[in-house]
């Protein structure tokens, strides 16, 4: 049973996604990339933790708000550009997924577990950012890899695949041999795990 608040929180949540200057299509309609990309999170979510609590439902539906607004290309193209990137975005994400549950109501104590867990904290401790990464994780091996492995080379792709992995807990690596992944996606994870 969804509360009046979540309801709330992730229609302000879509009509923030909807100004996605980029789009993707999916089954035959076009989408803002990033509100695609949150529909997909909770759908995961929705099958993977069915009993998710309403902060990792809420932080599910918000964790890439707005993130063309940070664009990849205004930081340096190394590893020490992306890392600092990543950092600020979950900042961003936090300050903005904050505002929309203050205007819905939320107390301060349910802000800041979404703060938490949009920053990934206590990752491999915290059950909560453990869900919510096995969740980002699925999404992006379901919808993103195949795209993404035509774009780069085998060795940097089962790097990528390992370190995917290495963030994943033994529920999500079971969840994700489950995926309907194409032939070459398959052969590729097989080769990453035996690395």
């Amino acid at each position: 049973m969804s509360s009046e608040k979540l309801i709330k929180a992730f229609r302000l949540f879509d009509e923030a996604n909807e100004n996605d200057p980029y789009t993707e299509v999916w089954q035959g309609k076009e989408y803002p990339k990033e509100l695609l990309y949150a529909m997909r999170m909770t759908n995961k979510l929705e099958t993977f933790d069915p009993e998710a609590s309403e902060a990792l439902q809420l932080t599910a539906r918000c964790q890439h708000i707005r993130r063309w607004e940070i664009p990849r290309e205004s930081y340096e193209m190394n590893r020490t550009g992306y890392l600092k990137w990543r950092q600020d975005l979950k900042k961003f994400h936090a300050i903005k997924a904050g505002a929309i549950l203050r205007e819905v109501g939320y107390d301060q104590e349910m802000i800041d577990m979404v703060a938490f867990l949009l920053e990934k904290k206590q990752l491999k401790k915290n059950a909560g950012t453990q869900t919510l990464e096995d969740v980002i994780c699925l999404v992006f091996l379901e919808y993103y890899f195949e795209p993404f492995s035509h774009k780069y080379p085998e060795d940097k792709l089962i790097d990528i695949l390992q370190k995917t992995w290495r963030k994943m807990s033994k529920k999500g690596h079971d969840a994700a041999l489950g995926l309907p992944l194409s032939k070459d996606s398959l052969e590729l994870i097989g080769k990453a795990l035996k690395g």
